[in-house]
């Protein structure tokens, strides 16, 4: 498995440093090969994942705090162990109600989180 680059097998995630990526919100990317990546989303409350869509499949697990997720125009608030899917193509979104983290995975590999 690459990790970061790497190949290992075992992932720290406290040796993995935080990228802001917007007003209150910040990820780490897990691990990743070419095919899977795995990514913690850390939001403060009010932190915003705009709308958008990529060709990539995504499953998120809330592994804590509350969200508003969009997703094709319809929303749903979600609190931690609670999850969602997202098909490919389709347009969505987070905003943060309480603080909490986000656990994205996605198929194939987000190409563009490593530039």
């Amino acid at each position: 498995m690459k990790i970061n680059g790497l190949v290992k097998g075992f992932v720290e995630d406290e040796s993995l440093p935080w990228e802001s990526v917007g007003d209150g919100v910040q990820r780490k990317i897990l691990a990743y090969d070419d095919r899977l990546m795995v990514v913690r989303v850390r939001f403060e409350s009010g932190g915003i994942g705009p709308l958008h869509h990529h060709p990539h499949s995504q499953i998120t697990y809330v592994e804590s705090g509350v969200f508003e997720i969009e997703m094709d125009g319809v929303k749903r608030v979600l609190k931690g162990g609670d999850a969602y899917y997202v098909a490919s193509g389709l347009v969505h979104g987070a905003v943060c109600l309480e603080q909490g983290v986000l656990v994205d995975a996605f198929s194939p590999t987000r190409e563009d989180f490593l530039l």
